[in-house]
Parts: C-alpha cells; structure tokens; sequence
C-alpha cells in the first residue's frame, strides 16, 4: 500500500483513484481481508489508454512492455510489465523437475504470439533454463474470427500451418527437449507426430481447454514418457503452479496461486463478498500484489473448485479451472 499510494512511487491510475475515492489505503488497509474496502476490480479500467497510467512512478525511466489479453471478450486488457514476467516464470521455473525439463535444453513455443505475455515469458523461461526458444507465429485472435464466421474448415487449415511450422522447427533442430503449447494443439501435434521420436522430454501446457479427461489422455495417450506440466495462468495474475497429480485427485488438475505475489478466493457467484467452502463451485476471484500491479479482487472469467492447501503449498488452490458457466453467452476460446 506504502508503494502504490505514495505520490513518489505510485501510478497515476491509483492516486487519482485515491483522491477520488476521500480515504487512504496506506493507513485503513492492514491486511488480505481488508482489500474488500476496494469494492473488487473493474474490468474496463484496463481495456484502452492511455497505458502509461499504469506505470509507477517508482519505475520512471526503465522500460515497460505491455501485453494483452486475448480479446475473446471484446477490446483486450492491457498490463504493462518491467521485471514481472521474469520474476514470474523464474518462480515457476522451480517447480519444473530438471529430469524432464533439463537445464540447457532448448524449447518450442507452440502458443499464442504477437501481444501476448507468452511470446517474451516462454523465451525468457528458456533462457532462464540456459536454453534457446524457438517459435511459431500464431494468432488467436483470427482463429476467433474464423470460429464466429463458421469457417471451421479454415480453422483447420490454420491450425495445420501452426503444426507445420512446429514439425519444421523440430525436425530441424534436435535440441529441442521442451515444449510449451496449449491443449488443442497438443493433441493436434500429436496426431502428426510423436513426442518421444522428436526427442520431447517436458511438456509445459495451458489452457482452458485442460480438463480432467484432457489430463489424463495427456498422460496416458499422449506424453510417451514424457513428464505432463499443466499451468493456469494468464496476463494479469502471472502463473499457477500445478500440483502433481496422486490418486485420490481422479486426474482433477489442481493448482496454486504464486503466493504472496497473486491470491485466488472462490466466491459465491450471487455473493461475491462470500468465500465457497472448500471443494464448492464458484467464481475464481484474483488478486494480483506486485510493485508493478496492484489489482485488488478482481472476477475472473473463470469457475473452479476451492481447493485445501497442500504440503507444498499452504494456502488455497483451486481445482479444475473452466470458463464461467454464469455467463449469458459463451466465451470463444479458440486455441486454448
């Protein structure tokens, strides 16, 4: 709060927020439970400009990029970002098991390109390894495009150029031991190829499409051998890390939240002042507690499961994440 609300080191969004708003953050928030004073997130604070808004003062003089959301739901949100997405997947690199994921091995991006987080993150995680990211261009928002026009005949084609592309890279450089894409076009890589002959090792995956089934024909059609990383992550909250799957879970994918940094609560849809007890449906509230990004409680699009913490991860998860069935029409997610 001292950083964000300081006139010093704050962003101009969040002073002139406090200065509307008539009270200070810096003395009336204490703790975690006191972010409900905020009143949650707006979404459309963070579609359009100007960017710069943003940016904290504190950070005046460094370079920001900016990345955007997928557009699925109307203009993209934008979130600048200076270190965040290194700290993020350098943090989320530590989750990976080096046995599958080894230290100087390269990687292929077969994923969203262009605005995307991904683009720099994914080679940054790489490179953060000792590796070398190659990639694919890709563009999802045109695949939205094509599904809402009905040409899913074109959606084929298109996702059959992704795939060649990524055959090409892999066929050509035979250090590529990683690979990071979303569910669809795992199973559309797969079915052209196979991972083990490629000399594929790790699969770091993400997506909304990743259910329990998609999990466990993953791990059991699909991988190989190879070791299975599903991920929830997005823009705005940074990455999620899995835990590894044991019986008992029934191929449910569970994740946490990179805590302190992000907090996900799941609410009562009707009640978004109420937390669901644990293992209830709700909405997945996020937090995001950053020097670049305060956003408190904001709605996600997605549902979920509260999940107990875990050994590994003492506080709340959420279990099988999937787009809100609240909504009054259905989010196209393309190729995710």
């Amino acid at each position: 709060m001292q950083w964000h609300f300081s006139p010093e080191t704050g962003c101009p969004f969040w002073l002139e927020w406090q200065q509307r708003a008539g009270w200070d953050p810096r003395t009336e928030v204490q703790s975690y439970a006191d972010l409900h004073k905020f009143g949650g997130f707006q979404d459309e604070w963070l579609r359009g400009g100007p960017v710069r808004r943003w940016v904290p003062k504190g950070y005046q003089g460094r370079p920001v990029s900016v990345f955007e959301t997928g557009g699925s739901t109307g203009v993209p949100k934008s979130r600048v970002n200076i270190d965040d997405f290194r700290i993020d997947y350098e943090q989320f690199s530590r989750t990976l098991p080096d046995a599958y994921f080894p230290k100087g091995a390269d990687w292929l991006e077969i994923g969203p390109s262009g605005p995307r987080r991904l683009r720099l993150a994914i080679e940054h995680l790489a490179q953060h390894r000792g590796g070398i990211c190659f990639m694919v261009d890709l563009d999802p928002r045109w695949v939205i495009k094509l599904i809402k026009m009905g040409e899913m005949t074109m959606v084929e084609a298109y996702k059959r150029h992704v795939i060649d592309q990524a055959l090409t890279l892999l066929k050509a450089h035979p250090n590529i031991q990683c690979l990071f894409t979303t569910p669809k076009l795992l199973e559309a890589l797969c079915e052209r190829v196979s991972l083990k002959k490629m000399g594929i090792t790790g699969v770091f995956c993400g997506g909304t499409e990743m259910t329990p089934q998609f999990h466990r024909f993953a791990v059991e059609e699909l991988m190989e051998g190879a070791y299975f990383a599903p991920t929830y992550g997005n823009t705005l909250m940074g990455l999620a890390a899995h835990k590894e799957p044991e019986p008992e879970d029934d191929w449910a994918i569970i994740y946490y939240p990179p805590a302190p940094r992000a907090g996900i609560e799941v609410v009562d849809p009707t009640d978004g002042s109420r937390i669901v007890e644990y293992g209830e449906t709700g909405r997945v509230r996020l937090t995001t507690l950053t020097k670049e990004f305060f956003m408190p409680q904001f709605l996600e699009r997605d549902e979920a499961e509260r999940e107990r913490p875990c050994v590994k991860y003492p506080w709340d998860g959420v279990r099988n994440v999937r787009p809100f069935s609240g909504f009054a029409t259905s989010v196209v997610e393309g190729v995710y």
